[in-house]
């Protein structure tokens, strides 16, 4: 399964000096993240039952990502929005999920949601609605100009969104 990873930072800086994962000193980490080839199936599985609208859900992890963290899971959410332009993770969702993962020692090592139309990359609004930023964002694009030409492997792609900068960071699919 191959998973679509530009490499490009996105930000107003991103117009100035454009840079690669790996070479930009104000990356926050990681660079890359590895994942299940089954969790991003889920995702994937999850984008396309949720369709029209946006799907949205957590990946737990055993720490965030940016520590080292691996995926554990995929919890699929509510979108409250039922929209194919936002989501919003029902807040029932979030506070049973969040709950559970605490008392699990865990962490949210991955919000998800998909783009029905649009590229895997955050739209302002997402970026102006990121309030976990030791989480990775990561978006399935549904568009058929975004898909694996020689598969149709929808495109999956995962960001960092500090203080209003997106930063990619490179899945690394595993079986």
């Amino acid at each position: 399964m191959s998973v679509r990873a530009g490499g490009k930072k996105a930000s107003p800086r991103a117009a100035i000096r454009p840079t690669v994962i790996g070479t930009d000193p104000l990356h926050p980490g990681p660079d890359f993240a590895p994942i299940p080839a089954a969790l991003v199936q889920q995702l994937i599985d999850h984008a396309r039952a949720e369709y029209p609208n946006e799907a949205c859900g957590l990946i737990v992890g055993d720490r965030p990502a940016p520590d080292g963290g691996v995926p554990l899971r995929f919890e699929p959410t509510r979108n409250v929005s039922a929209s194919p332009y936002r989501y919003e993770i029902h807040p029932d969702d979030l506070l049973r999920l969040t709950i559970a993962t605490d008392d699990a020692g865990e962490a949210f090592w991955g919000i998800v949601h998909s783009h029905t139309h649009t590229p895997a990359r955050p739209s302002p609004t997402d970026t102006g609605l990121a309030f976990y930023p030791e989480a990775l964002y990561v978006l399935v694009s549904l568009s058929p100009d975004e898909a694996d030409p020689s598969t149709a492997v929808p495109s999956v792609r995962a960001w960092r969104i500090v203080d209003g900068d997106e930063f990619e960071v490179e899945l690394r699919v595993t079986t």
